[in-house]
């Protein structure tokens, strides 16, 4: 009667270990999937008018950015702001498929204008960046309101921080349930 015995215990012994192996694939394949780089499946800029870094002797009558994707109506934020830290924009964007659309007043002094956007693609994902555009000869347009440091947007995306705190805490129930497994296989 005392074969079964060992025969079921040698089993419950080979086994453990192989549970073991499975949960530390499985923790490493959690961990894998959080480390992993996003894809790049959303929408992105692909041009915008006038064009990144253009030299212009009259301001543009309007601001257009065109994405890879149509892009979502509401929420959509698309400034211009002068080198005298004025807004140039005159109204709110329109957006029309892929394009986003701002007026844009007679503008005033020469130097460098930055053309700041949020979007909300079609899939939800917040698409935020920074065009620019120099003015060459001074226009007699009248600035808008004193920009704020709010009206810059920057795309930073997901903080690295958050992977590795989800890795860690990955790492730990892994390293838990190892433990917790080896030291019943102990005590039996």
């Amino acid at each position: 009667m005392r074969e079964p015995a060992r025969t079921s215990r040698r089993s419950v012994l080979v086994s453990r270990p192989l549970l073991l192996i499975l949960a530390a694939i499985a923790c490493l394949g959690v961990v894998g999937t959080w480390s992993a780089p996003a894809a790049s499946a959303h929408s992105r800029l692909v041009s915008s008018d006038p064009e990144n870094g253009a030299s212009l002797s009259a301001g543009p009558q309007a601001v257009t950015l065109t994405f890879n994707e149509p892009i979502q109506s509401a929420y959509a934020v698309v400034n211009v702001v002068g080198p005298d830290n004025h807004f140039w924009q005159s109204g709110e964007p329109v957006v029309d498929g892929k394009d986003v659309r701002v007026a844009v007043g007679e503008l005033g002094p020469t130097g460098e204008y930055t053309v700041n956007y949020r979007v909300t693609s079609a899939d939800g994902h917040v698409i935020s960046g920074q065009r620019t555009f120099e003015l060459t000869v001074a226009g007699n347009g009248r600035p808008g309101a004193l920009a704020d440091d709010s009206a810059t947007f920057e795309n930073d995306g997901t903080p690295v921080w958050y992977y590795i705190v989800g890795a860690v805490v990955v790492l730990a129930i892994g390293l838990g349930i190892v433990f917790w497994l080896t030291r019943r296989s102990k005590s039996s």
